[in-house]
């Protein structure tokens, strides 16, 4: 059965269990949200349920985004993503709430780290650096030998160096729901989501569980 939602990240608090322990939870604003297109192996040549979030103005879509929101009568929706599922079990048209998950139940969280600009090796990668001592003056953060000389005479690819570091799509496996609030269409997990306040995420049922 298809389990999915799209959110924004409202910010973390914490919640008592049972037992009067404090825990750290991820509050996240989830849904409502629309099915908006339902493919299927015969059709499309693979089985995915597309859906739709976050209500705007008409005049903020396209001619074409809006069409493909209309032939299903539905608002404007700006952010559509689709999950590939084998049995859906949905219907287009059809609205998602935060009712579809349970407390207890493990989901996984996907979304995009927040980005920290480019970024020597000892913040990006936690390299030691070079020594204090002994004559350095400009080495203490520098990455030290790349590779060898003569052979392979060059820098293999992926090797670990300064770059962009953040603002990648990330994904939080095997989380915890902690709290359903459908009146308020919040969903809190144990632990972090990646991302800042307010940027969008999206809540799925845990493959690894």
């Amino acid at each position: 059965m298809f389990k999915g939602l799209i959110g924004r990240k409202v910010g973390m608090t914490q919640v008592f269990d049972d037992d009067g322990i404090a825990r750290p939870v991820t509050l996240i604003e989830a849904g409502p949200c629309y099915v908006t297109q339902v493919k299927t192996v015969e059709k499309d040549g693979y089985s995915s349920v597309q859906i739709g979030f976050d209500e705007v103005k008409p005049k903020r879509l396209t001619r074409g985004q809006l069409g493909h929101l209309e032939r299903n009568e539905l608002p404007p929706l700006k952010v559509l993503r689709e999950f590939r599922t084998k049995s859906p079990e949905v219907a287009e048209g059809d609205p998602l709430t935060v009712e579809m998950f349970e407390t207890g139940e493990r989901v996984d969280i996907v979304g995009t780290s927040k980005g920290r600009g480019f970024a020597g090796v000892v913040k990006r990668y936690h390299f030691a650096g070079g020594p204090k001592t002994h004559g350095q003056s400009d080495r203490q953060r520098a990455p030290g030998s790349l590779a060898a000389g003569t052979t392979p005479g060059r820098v293999f690819k992926g090797k670990r160096g300064p770059g962009r570091m953040g603002n990648e799509r990330v994904t939080s496996s095997n989380v915890r729901v902690a709290l359903v609030d459908p009146e308020r269409n919040l969903i809190a997990v144990d632990g972090s989501v990646p991302g800042p306040r307010g940027g969008l995420v999206i809540v799925k049922s845990a493959r690894k569980h």
